[in-house]
């Protein structure tokens, strides 16, 4: 068995716990599969919601984690005080910047707007062939499977093509798409628009 070209996997999710302790639950094992996977987590820094879980989690295991915290949130004093790393940045954008830096890979877990700004942002550079890094959604109890309808309805309507759909991955748990990252390749050609398809 090779090596793993995966040695850093950023979690982008809620700063809210949600209603189900269910989201906790996968937030903080997700945390530990990174962990005993022997992968650094990269995550947002904080200590609140999921995003707190998913940092405990791994350091339970006594995994690297490394956090990317705006100055407006840090002087909030919503930063983990227990990271191997805790980067403060000036802004969102930068703030996505080192994630992306830092990261070979990419998972979403439950969450709000936010999380699924950043989800589709590191999804469409990858579309773009800015990267060929993997990302997958972790849809616990279900809470995705009404976006992945939509997403399957842009391939339907033609706003999206079925491969760069299948560059977002998906799975129940979180070793499904540890695994799944693990065997992925990037599609050959990106998506682009050429003149004569205006």
């Amino acid at each position: 068995m090779g090596t793993s070209r995966i040695s850093a996997v950023c979690v982008y999710c809620g700063s809210s716990m949600g209603v189900s302790p269910h989201y906790a639950e996968t937030a903080f094992e997700t945390g530990r599969q990174i962990a005993l996977a022997g992968k650094t987590l990269v995550y947002g820094g904080a200590q609140v919601g999921l995003m707190g879980r998913v940092a405990d989690g791994a350091l339970s295991e006594g995994g690297k984690v490394i956090g990317v915290l705006p100055e407006a949130l840090a002087a909030k004093e919503l930063a983990h005080t227990g990271l191997t790393k805790l980067h403060i940045v000036g802004s969102m954008h930068e703030r996505k910047a080192m994630m992306n830096d830092l990261s070979d890979a990419f998972i979403t877990l439950p969450g709000g707007a936010g999380s699924m700004e950043e989800m589709f942002e590191i999804w469409t550079w990858a579309q773009l062939g800015y990267h060929t890094k993997p990302s997958g959604v972790l849809n616990a109890g279900g809470y995705y499977a009404p976006l992945l309808t939509m997403l399957d309805r842009m391939v339907s309507e033609g706003f999206l093509k079925q491969d760069m759909r299948d560059i977002l991955k998906v799975a129940e748990t979180p070793q499904g798409l540890l695994d799944a990252f693990e065997s992925y390749e990037a599609p050959k050609v990106m998506k682009w628009v050429t003149k004569d398809q205006l």
